[in-house]
């Protein structure tokens, strides 16, 4: 892993941000405690960066690829409008049990929608058109979900997609990256050949990519 930020400063960002609630504190301890990849997990700096674009886009129907434990489709719910709801798919069935109870204990419950199974099987029976999509799932997949779920994004609507910097492989020669990190090149590149939407790369955490569909 390369180092890409001077050590020290996500955690002087983090000092200066909106604190974490009380559930989302939870959920990290148990990502921690009972997962073996606990960096998966988007975690304080990203997690309050999501509930702003939530809170600013406002979305009426939002669709996560990728739930893991949970934390990222509790900040996400956040900017939800009344009448609205998160669906939030996963193969994994023990993880989405105990993200059920989170939700649940966040008052979540009615508006998040776990879905568990094959997202590239399930994305083909959505005929939900959303507001905001958020991928962070298995990486050699991504060009397919977006490919999949573009057209089912309103005209204005946006997509994030996460660890688009895939630990700072992607500066190495493609010989050099993991099979991963070629797929998230392979799909970084794929966005900025796209002239159906706006796209914007930020730096944050593992890399977040902005699209947003014109």
């Amino acid at each position: 892993m390369m180092e890409l930020f001077t050590p020290g400063l996500e955690a002087y960002a983090e000092r200066f941000t909106s604190s974490e609630t009380s559930i989302l504190k939870e959920i990290a301890s148990f990502t921690q405690a009972h997962t073996s990849r606990p960096h998966m997990m988007s975690g304080h700096l990203q997690g309050v960066f999501l509930s702003m674009i939530s809170r600013m886009i406002k979305p009426k129907y939002v669709l996560e690829i990728g739930t893991f434990t949970g934390y990222s489709a509790i900040c996400l719910a956040t900017g939800l409008q009344p009448g609205g709801y998160l669906i939030t798919i996963d193969r994994d069935e023990r993880l989405h049990t105990q993200c059920k109870a989170f939700f649940q204990q966040a008052g979540l419950a009615e508006v998040i929608r776990p879905i568990t199974g094959d997202a590239l099987y399930i994305l083909q029976d959505l005929d939900q058109t959303f507001d905001l999509v958020f991928i962070d799932a298995d990486k050699e997949n991504y060009i397919t979900y977006y490919e999949t779920i573009l057209p089912r994004v309103a005209t204005g609507g946006w997509i994030l997609a996460d660890n688009v910097l895939f630990h700072g492989e992607v500066l190495q020669p493609i010989a050099k990256q993991s099979k991963p990190a070629q797929a998230i090149q392979a799909f970084n590149q794929h966005i900025a050949a796209d002239n159906r939407v706006e796209h914007l790369l930020l730096t944050i955490r593992d890399g977040l990519m902005l699209i947003r569909k014109k």
